[in-house]
């Protein structure tokens, strides 16, 4: 993906009081927005009421996803004025998991925090994670037990998901929507998103073995501009639902994956071969239809060739899993 940092850099300034050099940052707070000018403001000053009593050095990260009102304008006069604040800019609307993606790219925090940007997630919600999250925990969810939108539209299709969802992957949450997540930041980095994958973090975290727990959070009703979100995402959660639920089972033993499947290769292939005997031996080789050893060898090439795929998905995973173990543990 290809990010535009705002005009004047994070990095290249001096950080001020309280706001920590590269590598001192304890706490990163990402936040996409798009199209959020009337919330910047009070999204701004409730977030750094909160997190100046906090007692430890963050940042707050805004990425701005391609907005075409003066949302990019408001980010980069409050970058300018704060040290705390950072701003990374997508030079087109990419979509929120995108968006989210870039933001934990460069947060040097140890725990990363997500929220949206339409003021509906409360601040003051935050020191309760960090609280959840002091008693051991990898992931801490926000559910959103009061949700303040329509019932047809929003609600009603957001608790099927949550329960296809929960279902299908074996991760029992109540709110897999709810952006306002606490995450460990090693845990988090080692997740690749792309598509909607940003609402199966909780999920795909438990392939390294990471701890999950909900916390009730506050939800208020949107009071400026529109919701980003409508029924035509549907399609995608769904298929990327099936790639979740293949990554959650397939990852640990892939080689027990490809072996499954090659099974039905090695049963027709010995059953071709045993008819190619028995043809052989019933009206010689004078007559014998050549299709029948040819299948028998496709059938054979094909199961070996799984196998194989196996082997070398397993020394992948392996690899993998060696990385993300030492990431969790720095």
């Amino acid at each position: 993906m290809t990010r535009e940092r705002s005009p004047g850099k994070p990095e290249d300034r001096k950080p001020g009081p309280g706001a920590g050099g590269a590598g001192e940052v304890s706490l990163s707070l990402v936040v996409p927005v798009f199209n959020e000018q009337d919330n910047i403001g009070p999204l701004y000053t409730g977030l750094s009421e909160v997190l100046r009593k906090l007692g430890r050095n963050y940042e707050i990260i805004f990425v701005d996803d391609g907005s075409g009102d003066d949302t990019f304008r408001l980010v980069r006069r409050l970058h300018r004025d704060d040290p705390h604040v950072r701003v990374v800019k997508l030079r087109r609307n990419f979509g929120q998991t995108p968006a989210m993606s870039a933001g934990i790219d460069v947060a040097r925090g140890d725990v990363v925090i997500t929220m949206d940007g339409d003021l509906q997630n409360d601040p003051a919600d935050i020191p309760r994670l960090l609280d959840k999250m002091a008693e051991g925990y990898d992931v801490v969810s926000g559910w959103r037990a009061r949700r303040q939108d329509t019932f047809l539209t929003r609600i009603l299709p957001s608790r099927i998901a949550n329960w296809i969802i929960g279902v299908i992957t074996g991760v029992r949450i109540h709110d897999y929507g709810c952006t306002l997540k606490a995450y460990r930041a090693g845990m988090l980095k080692s997740v690749h998103l792309y598509a909607e994958m940003h609402r199966f973090i909780p999920a795909m975290v438990t392939i390294a073995g990471a701890g999950i727990e909900e916390l009730v959070v506050k939800h208020h009703p949107r009071k400026y501009g529109q919701s980003k979100y409508g029924m035509s995402r549907i399609g995608r959660v769904l298929l990327d639902l099936i790639t979740v639920k293949l990554l959650i089972r397939f990852s640990p033993n892939p080689a027990h994956w490809f072996g499954a499947l090659s099974a039905p290769f090695w049963l027709l292939g010995l059953f071709f071969g045993i008819w190619s005997i028995r043809l052989t031996l019933t009206v010689g080789t004078v007559y014998f239809p050549i299709v029948i050893p040819a299948l028998c060898f496709l059938m054979f090439f094909s199961a070996a060739y799984l196998v194989l795929l196996g082997l070398l998905s397993e020394l992948v995973v392996k690899t993998g899993s060696y990385n993300i173990a030492q990431v969790a543990g720095r």
